[in-house]
């Protein structure tokens, strides 16, 4: 078994980016609320249960992308969903909405990297199409991965595509890896 993603330096990199990010991110968490509450009806933020490390549940925290009332497993999942309010789109695009999540980050419920969380039924549907999938719970889910970097519009109906790349990362695993998939991410975004 991979011994990084439990490690110190594993987690001391979290801490050490969370640290660095967080004045950035309040900023604008604070300014994407804004904008969330002057253009729309309903709340600034969505929360919603995951599975994370060793299949325990967590409450995910994001900016709400979605139209109040959007509902059903893919709403939102696609570039050009209806359920997406405008700057929702915004929002997404510079993946401001996934800035919240550093106080999941920080609480130790995620990481910056590791495969994405996914809603609890989702995971046991998986779970039961494939044979491996429960493996991605080995380490912490993190808000960007190798499955992110390289399917970055993979909705969970690609499940079967994004599966070998959790896997690899669960294996392999290592700093310079999380470095690697941190700095392609950054340059996705930017």
């Amino acid at each position: 078994m991979n011994a990084y993603p439990s490690s110190f330096l594993k987690r001391l990199l979290d801490i050490l980016i969370s640290i660095l990010v967080l004045p950035f991110a309040l900023v604008l968490i604070s300014l994407g609320g804004l904008l969330i509450l002057i253009t729309t009806a309903g709340p600034v933020f969505y929360s919603q249960k995951r599975v994370g490390k060793n299949g325990s549940e967590f409450t995910i925290l994001k900016l709400r992308t979605l139209i109040k009332g959007a509902q059903g497993d893919l709403a939102g999942m696609t570039k050009n969903d209806p359920n997406i309010f405008l700057i929702g789109r915004h929002l997404r695009r510079w993946r401001i909405d996934e800035l919240p999540q550093v106080f999941n980050i920080l609480g130790g419920s995620m990481s910056w990297v590791g495969p994405r969380p996914e809603r609890p039924h989702l995971v046991k549907s998986f779970e039961q199409d494939f044979n491996e999938y429960s493996r991605r719970h080995e380490v912490l889910p993190g808000i960007t991965g190798l499955a992110q970097i390289n399917l970055p519009d993979a909705t969970p109906n690609e499940t079967k595509e994004k599966l070998p790349f959790d896997l690899e990362y669960v294996e392999k695993a290592n700093f310079l890896m999380d470095l690697g998939i941190i700095w392609k991410t950054v340059k996705a975004i930017v």
